[in-house]
C-alpha cells in the first residue's frame, strides 16, 4: 500500500485523535499500527482496568457496610466470569475503531512503522511518504536489567488470565502495580508489592500515600518499601523473587509476578535518527505546539512526546492541539493546568495541579490544609475507614493551586478541583459553591476551611 498522504499517523490510540479531525477536514490520512486498533486505553489499559477494578469495588462496597445492614457473606469475584466481562467489552473495539476511520476514508496500515527519510516511512513493503507525520505510539513496560526478567508477566496479560493465581507479587510501586494489587486482594489472592524507594506513587501526596498505604495492609497487600527487587527464578511451578529490602536478603515465592516498575515510551525501533527526530528519556523532544524540535514536518503526541504527565486525558487534550497546528497553523500551545491524574485503588487516590512539596519548592508561599477523613460521614455511612485530603492554597491571591484527595468518589470530586486549577478560581469562591447534601462533594467547603455552620446537618456530619 504505497501512497503520499497529507497526513501519516503512528499510532491508533487516544493521541491519534487527531486523524479524524484532519481527515473531516478533507486531508489524506494514513494510521498505521502494529498492534489492534483502538490503542492502550481502550484495549489495554483504562477500559479492561476499569472493569476489574469495578468488581474489587463492588466486593469491598459491601464487605465494608458488613454489619451495617448489609449481609456479604459468601461474597466473591468470579474471575474467570469477569475475565469473559471484560473481553466481551474489548475485543469488538478493534473492529469497531478500523470500520469508522474506513468510512471516513482514512488508510488503514498494519504492522510497525519504520522512518526512512524526514516524513517517509516504510510498513512492511509498503513505503508511506506525507506531508506529516504524527507519532502517537503510546507506551510499553519498561526493561528491567535483571536475571529472570523474562518470567515478569505485563499488565497487558494480567487482564488476560483466565484464573488468578493465588500468590502474587507486584514489582514497582506505581499506578499498575497499586491498582491490579487491589483488585487481585479483593479476588482472594495473597498479593505483595516490592518498591525499591522509600514510598511509592511518588507522584502523589506522601501523607496520603501513607493513608492509602495503611489502608491496603488493613486489606491484605503486604506493601514493603526500600524493597529492590534483584533477580527472578523458577523453581518447579513457583517463582521465587530474590530482592534487597532494608539491607537483608529477602526471598519471596510467587505464583505469578507482575511487572509494575514504570513504563517509557514506545519508539526504539521507528528509525527516528533516519527522520532527524531527537529523543529523550520521556519521548521525542516538542516544543510548546507539539512539534518536534528537530523536524517540524513530525509531531508527537500523548506518551511519545516528552510534555507532560502519561495520562490519557493528556494524551486527548495533544490530539486536539495537534490538530489544530496541522490545520491552522502552529498557534495552539500546550496547557497541561488543571489535568487530574488518579490511582484507581479501592478506594481511588486522586490529584490535581501541584503537591505541597511542589508548590513549596518553586516559591510559592501557601496554606495547606490536609487531615484524615476516615471519621466524616461521607467515609463512615459507606463503612468505609482509608480517606483523607489535602488543599494547597496560594497566600495573598487565595488561588488553589493543587488538590489531593483518598476516599469514595474522590476521582469524581477531584474534578471539581480541576476546574478550579485550570480557571485560577479562589478557595473562597468555590467554598460558598452550595453543594447537594449529604454527597462527597459536599466536603469541599470544609476542606477549603469554610466557616462552619452554628448548626445544622452539614456541620454535624463532619464530627467523629
Amino acid at each position: 500500500m504505497d501512497g503520499r498522504y497529507d497526513l501519516v499517523v503512528i499510532g491508533s490510540g487516544v493521541a491519534s485523535g487527531a486523524a479524524t479531525r484532519c481527515r473531516q477536514a478533507g486531508w489524506s490520512v494514513a494510521v498505521v499500527d502494529g498492534r489492534p486498533f483502538g490503542g492502550t486505553c481502550a484495549l489495554r489499559g483504562c477500559h479492561p482496568k476499569k472493569l476489574l477494578v469495578s468488581a474489587a469495588e463492588a466486593v469491598h462496597a459491601v464487605r465494608a457496610m458488613s454489619g451495617r445492614g448489609v449481609r456479604g457473606s459468601g461474597l466473591t469475584i468470579d474471575w474467570a466470569e469477569l475475565v469473559r466481562v471484560k473481553r466481551a467489552a474489548v475485543d469488538p473495539v478493534p473492529a469497531r475503531v478500523e470500520a469508522e476511520w474506513a468510512a471516513m476514508g482514512v488508510a488503514l496500515v498494519h504492522g510497525r512503522a519504520r522512518f526512512v527519510g524526514p516524513t517517509t516511512l516504510v510498513v512492511g513493503d509498503a513505503r508511506l511518504t506525507a506531508r506529516r507525520v504524527l507519532i502517537a505510539t503510546g507506551a510499553v513496560p519498561a526493561p528491567l536489567a535483571i536475571p529472570g526478567a523474562e518470567h515478569l508477566t505485563t499488565s497487558d496479560a494480567f487482564l488476560d488470565l483466565e484464573a488468578l493465581p493465588p500468590r502474587v507479587v507486584f514489582v514497582g510501586g506505581g499506578y499498575v502495580s497499586f491498582e491490579f494489587a487491589h483488585v487481585a486482594a479483593r479476588a482472594g489472592a495473597q498479593v505483595t508489592i516490592l518498591h525499591r524507594g522509600l514510598r511509592p506513587l511518588e507522584a502523589f501526596d506522601p501523607d496520603l500515600v501513607d493513608l492509602l498505604v495503611r489502608g491496603s495492609r488493613e486489606v491484605g497487600i503486604r506493601v514493603e518499601v526500600d524493597a529492590e527487587v534483584r533477580a527472578l527464578e523458577r523453581a518447579g511451578d513457583e517463582l521465587l523473587v530474590h530482592a534487597r529490602a532494608r539491607g537483608q536478603a529477602r526471598r519471596v515465592v510467587a505464583d505469578l509476578v507482575v511487572h509494575g516498575a514504570g513504563r517509557v515510551p514506545d519508539l526504539d525501533d521507528l528509525g527516528l535518527e533516519a527522520a532527524g527526530v531527537a529523543r529523550a528519556r520521556r519521548g521525542v523532544v516538542v516544543d510548546e505546539y507539539l512539534r518536534s524540535v528537530s523536524n517540524p514536518a513530525v509531531y508527537a503526541a500523548g506518551d511519545a512526546a516528552a510534555s507532560g504527565p502519561p495520562l490519557t486525558p493528556k494524551a486527548a487534550h495533544d490530539a486536539a492541539v495537534v490538530a489544530t497546528n496541522l490545520l491552522e497553523g502552529n498557534r495552539r500551545r500546550v496547557d497541561y493546568a488543571g489535568l487530574a491524574s488518579v490511582v484507581f485503588t479501592v478506594p481511588p487516590l486522586a490529584a490535581t495541579g501541584l503537591t505541597e512539596a511542589a508548590a513549596r519548592a518553586a516559591g510559592r508561599r501557601v496554606r495547606v490544609r490536609w487531615e484524615d477523613t476516615g471519621g466524616w460521614f461521607s467515609a463512615r455511612r459507606l463503612g468505609e475507614t482509608t480517606a483523607g485530603f489535602k488543599v494547597v492554597v496560594e497566600e495573598g491571591t487565595g488561588r488553589i493551586l493543587g488538590a489531593h484527595l483518598l476516599g469514595p468518589a474522590a476521582d469524581e470530586v477531584i474534578n471539581v478541583f480541576a476546574v478550579a486549577v485550570r480557571l485560577g478560581l479562589r478557595a473562597d469562591d468555590l467554598a460558598q459553591v452550595p453543594f447537594a447534601y449529604p454527597t462527597r462533594a459536599a466536603d469541599i467547603p470544609f476542606m477549603l476551611e469554610a466557616p462552619r455552620p452554628a448548626a445544622g446537618a452539614p456541620a454535624e456530619a463532619q464530627s467523629t
